[in-house]
């Protein structure tokens, strides 16, 4: 879930935002998201890991710093400073609309400004960086020629990544002010460092001095071969689900609002075929495979219902045991599905056509007698899911009015 919304920054400038939910759930912690130099909001790897964490319960602030993407303001009169003034206004709005962030995330210049930023908010937990220079003067390596001509005349046009920039004298004079070995060395919050080591945007060097300056606990994990904008949706999906397992760590579940049961469940199915499962706080991930077009990153939609069917008899098989003290040690299940025609089905009710057939072999393991082990296998057919998939099944289906319906 994705709501459009804009807040003010201190210049009253009006900052433009996306505020990610989970699917079916109150928010257990709330999160900052600052995007790299030049970049927006919108960037494919900020949506990539915006959406592991509201997988994790996480909701996420992601906004356009000033002048950038669909905010208001003259980016010519920013700077780094003003960037982490623009994110204590971000952490203001949540704060004061839904709850305080608990955990920052920052990519590239991004990055060091949420350290910058944490100092700031007594809320913050938990820090991580991607990318991120381990000092913001290292941005005027890619201005180049520029920065000569920023120093004689006060301002200079620059292109970088496709566009064209106005970049001041005092940019790149507020980027020498900021030192940051202080900063990191009292963070005092747990910090999680993601870095390429072929990054050749920001070195991974910068990487090594940001965690040898932070205190403990921190954390590096190495991209492998991304790239500094993790242009591989292979590599941010990665990196975002390495993120939100850590950001679990430093959030309170206990204190999430009534939570959805898990037979409420919510899908959510992009411009691909990987969807995203909410089931209450659960998250899971369903696809198809390669060879139909798929990126193969989860079940297949029949694979979740054998994977429903197995963990059901795993279960009822392990309540039994346990009401009848008998000594069954672990069930697994072997389950497949496939289409056949009627006349081949035995016991099908059906004559023609085609009918599903699902195999389940069970192995029951323990010191079981003969008439245990058989009478477990008459427990099996009484699972729940066994039952549905037995009986009749209406699914009862409506769309959403366009006016509840959030971009």
């Amino acid at each position: 879930m994705s709501e459009k919304l804009r807040f003010e920054n201190a210049d009253g400038n009006a900052l433009a935002a996306r505020l990610d939910r989970p699917e079916g759930e109150s928010p257990c912690a709330f999160a900052l998201f600052a995007h790299c130099f030049t970049c927006s909001k919108d960037l494919r790897a900020a949506e990539a890991i915006s959406r592991a964490l509201t997988r994790h319960g996480i909701a996420v602030l992601r906004f356009d710093f000033t002048g950038l993407g669909e905010s208001e303001g003259d980016f010519a009169d920013t700077n780094f400073s003003s960037n982490v003034d623009d994110l204590i206004a971000a952490a203001d709005h949540l704060a004061e609309h839904h709850e305080a962030p608990r955990i920052l995330v920052g990519h590239s210049l991004g990055g060091a400004a949420v350290l910058q930023a944490a100092q700031r908010l007594d809320s913050v937990q938990a820090v991580s960086t991607v990318g991120a220079p381990y000092d913001p003067e290292h941005v005027t390596r890619h201005l180049q020629d520029a920065v000569e001509d920023i120093k004689d005349k006060g301002e200079a046009r620059v292109r970088l990544a496709g566009r064209t920039f106005t970049i001041q004298k005092q940019f790149l004079d507020d980027l020498a002010a900021t030192k940051m070995e202080e900063t990191i060395r009292t963070l005092d919050r747990a910090i999680l460092i993601f870095h390429s080591p072929v990054d050749q945007t920001v070195g991974v060097n910068n990487a090594a001095k940001i965690f040898q300056a932070a205190k403990h606990p921190k954390s590096f994990v190495s991209l492998d071969d991304a790239s500094h904008l993790l242009t591989n949706p292979a590599d941010a999906e990665y990196l975002g689900v390495v993120l939100g397992a850590w950001a679990e760590k430093y959030v309170d579940r206990s204190s999430s609002a009534a939570e959805t049961p898990d037979q409420d469940v919510v899908t959510r199915t992009g411009d691909s075929y990987r969807t995203e499962i909410q089931a209450g706080r659960h998250s899971l991930v369903g696809d198809e495979p390669e060879d139909v077009g798929g990126d193969d990153d989860g079940p297949t939609p029949y694979g979740l219902l054998l994977s429903a069917l197995g963990s059901c008899t795993g279960m009822t098989l392990r309540m039994y045991a346990d009401r009848k003290e008998w000594p069954l040690d672990e069930t697994i299940v072997r389950l497949s599905h496939e289409k056949v025609h009627a006349d081949d089905c035995e016991n099908c009710e059906a004559d023609q056509g085609q009918v599903d057939r699902i195999e389940r072999e069970i192995e029951v393991r323990g010191a079981l007698s003969d008439d245990q082990r058989e009478r477990l296998l008459e427990i099996a057919s009484k699972c729940p899911v066994h039952r549905t998939l037995h009986s009749e099944v209406t699914v009862r289906s409506s769309l959403r009015p366009p006016d509840e319906v959030q971009s």
